[in-house]
């Protein structure tokens, strides 16, 4: 093991694709924590970092139980099948049936979100039942899986693809997945406080999963518009927010003014009434 990472120390070339594959699996990594935040967050609080922990720390052993069978995931990239002449394999099957998975829960925490009557869901907090709590963290633990198996073949396929060298693989997954840990409470948190964020990230899970549905099909659509779509409308969102902000203060700013002009006004009034008493007197 260490005669083989031994030489990549001294490589030039190891490091740049170790630092691309550094970057492009944290990336990647930033879809499954959006869908780990948001279903996390239909938990009471004291359970949340529970399961974002849980989740994440099962996307690092998907991760690397599928690097250590390097060779089979390969294979699932061969055609299996073939429908009118389009060929599938393994790999484009688990697209589509993870992007058909996102476009329904997406769907589904969307209409949740939107109507006014909602429907009691399998993951709706219910603070009176001890047992629903136990249900529903199972229950969120258990879609974290499915989807950490998607993301995770997508991960480790894509890090096929750029090197072939295990040891620069097992060091971009750890590091992404650290870099998870990390940005999981502050990400769910703040998922949890601004609620147009949660119809933003639940409108990126939509499209993702229509991405993996495309791929599964064949249809290459280039990550780089994804993520850059998804910077654009973040940033677009942050500027709303600062713009609400700061409208909260100017309304604040004018209720205090308000106030304080009926307290001198008052005072005045008080002051007359007591100066015309004494002219009485």
């Amino acid at each position: 093991m260490f005669d083989s990472i031994t030489p990549l120390l001294s490589d030039p070339a190891a490091w740049a694709a170790l630092v691309t594959l550094i970057v492009m699996e944290v990336v990647l990594g930033i879809d499954n924590l959006i869908f780990i935040s948001i279903l996390s967050n239909k938990l009471p609080p004291e359970h949340r970092s529970r399961v974002r922990r849980i989740g994440i720390s099962l996307a690092l052993v998907m991760r690397l139980a599928l690097l250590s069978t390097i060779a089979w995931i390969v294979t699932l990239t061969a055609p299996v099948f073939a429908v009118m002449g389009n060929e599938f394999s393994w790999k484009d099957m688990i697209l589509i049936v993870g992007g058909l998975f996102l476009v329904w829960k997406a769907t589904k925490e969307i209409h949740h979100t939107v109507d006014p009557n909602p429907s009691h869901d399998l993951l709706d907090k219910d603070k009176g039942k001890t047992d629903v709590v136990i249900s529903n963290a199972g229950a969120a633990i258990f879609q974290i899986i499915l989807i950490d198996l998607v993301f995770s073949v997508d991960s480790i396929l894509t890090a096929v693809g750029m090197t072939e060298h295990l040891p620069i693989m097992v060091v971009a997954v750890l590091v992404a997945i650290t870099v998870m840990l990390l940005a999981a409470d502050p990400l769910g948190d703040f998922i949890d406080k601004n609620p147009t964020i949660v119809m933003l990230a639940l409108g990126f899970l939509l499209m993702i999963g229509m991405v993996l549905i495309a791929e599964g099909f064949g249809a290459h659509v280039p990550k780089g518009y994804i993520y850059a779509a998804m910077a654009f409308s973040a940033g677009v969102e942050v500027l709303n927010m600062m713009s609400r902000k700061a409208s909260t203060k100017r309304e604040s700013a004018q209720q205090l003014r308000a106030q304080a002009n009926q307290a001198e006004a008052r005072a005045r009034a008080a002051e007359a009434e007591a100066d015309a008493a004494d002219s009485r007197a």
